[in-house]
């Protein structure tokens, strides 16, 4: 583990002694109290950099807007990319942003934080229950209704996937407004979702099939991962020759990082882009994408493409992609049999 992540690890668990008693003076409303036509305006924490997170988000931003349907929202995150993400969000007002180096932009910094306090919201939801600053925004923050990020022992104990990332702010929502008087339609859990445009879909097949020259299905795969998530060049070798033997009925394409680099070595006709929006447009377009968790993975979830995500390292049932025929898979508790089997039940489930 190296020295910035041990520091960072105990100012992690500083910060989260400091702020586990934020929110005790808060008021809890009763019974009665919230009425849906008067939930206008609403702030949305989530005070991270990654795409991975942000992209997370999108399922509660989206319950939001379906249970108040008057209502506008605003985001408070970190760095530029919840930009892009919200593009297509009409409801989305305005996105408050940290700048993604603080101690390098410290003016910037704590003019943001100030700027909450002088704003004035009907609901405030706190959206990483893990995250110190977004307690701490949540208590600054001027509104009637306030949700924490702490979750519901009846949550737990109710719903087996509470654990997920994006999941378990829904539920806390939706049991806050419950609590609260307001009866659980028991709607759909919200997908991860970039909301792309007809026009954007159209253009990531041109550009597809600008990479593929043929109109044949295409399977699209990541190869890098951040740390100890990323597998090595034999493993990702070995998967790639697999993937050739089993589906030459398929176009198989590499989706390339900012680094250029490529743990098959470029063996597969490959593509980079800067532009997440139009990343996400080029995954929609195939049948299916394979990567290690990561915040691409995400993406193309949130593009609404059957997505396999390989996990070894972070726990599946809080980053797993789900919806669209996704599926996770522990490397570890699996082979590469289970590995083909899962991708088989996708690109053939029609047989």
């Amino acid at each position: 583990m190296s020295f910035k992540i041990k520091i960072n690890n105990y100012r992690r668990k500083i910060m989260h002694a400091l702020t586990k008693r934020v929110g005790a003076s808060y008021v809890e409303p009763q019974k009665g109290d919230l009425h849906i036509k008067d939930i206008k305006k609403v702030l949305i924490i989530r005070p991270n950099h990654r795409l991975g997170n942000q992209l997370l988000l999108t399922p509660l931003v989206q319950e939001v807007i379906r249970t108040f349907p008057r209502c506008q929202v605003d985001l408070f995150v970190k760095g530029g990319v919840a930009h892009p993400v919200f593009e297509n969000y009409k409801e989305v007002s305005e996105i408050i942003k940290l700048p993604k180096k603080p101690w390098s932009n410290l003016f910037k910094y704590i003019k943001c934080w100030i700027s909450i306090k002088s704003r004035s919201y009907d609901l405030v939801i706190n959206a990483d229950k893990n995250s110190s600053s977004g307690r701490l925004l949540t208590e600054l923050a001027n509104a009637k209704f306030k949700i924490f990020g702490d979750v519901d022992e009846s949550i737990i104990s109710k719903y087996e996937d509470y654990k997920h990332i994006s999941k378990y702010p829904v539920y806390n929502l939706r049991h806050y407004l419950e609590v609260l008087g307001i009866e659980d339609e028991h709607q759909k859990m919200p997908l991860l979702d970039i909301k792309l445009n007809a026009a954007e879909i159209s253009n990531g097949k041109k550009v597809l099939y600008g990479i593929t020259k043929n109109d044949k299905k295409t399977i699209c795969i990541y190869t890098n991962a951040t740390g100890n998530k990323c597998y090595s060049e034999t493993w990702w070798e070995t998967f790639y020759a697999r993937l050739q033997k089993e589906y030459p009925e398929f176009n198989i394409i590499e989706m390339l990082p900012i680094e250029n680099i490529s743990r098959i070595n470029f063996k597969a006709p490959n593509f980079y882009s800067e532009d997440i929006r139009e990343m996400a447009s080029i995954f929609r377009n195939t049948s299916i994408f394979i990567a290690a968790d990561n915040g691409v993975m995400h993406l193309a979830s949130a593009s609404l493409t059957p997505t396999v995500g390989f996990f070894s390292v972070t726990t599946v049932d809080i980053y797993k992609p789900y919806g669209n025929g996704s599926v996770a898979l522990h490397t570890d508790k699996t082979n590469i049999e289970d590995w083909i089997t899962a991708i088989d039940n996708i690109l053939r489930k029609d047989g």
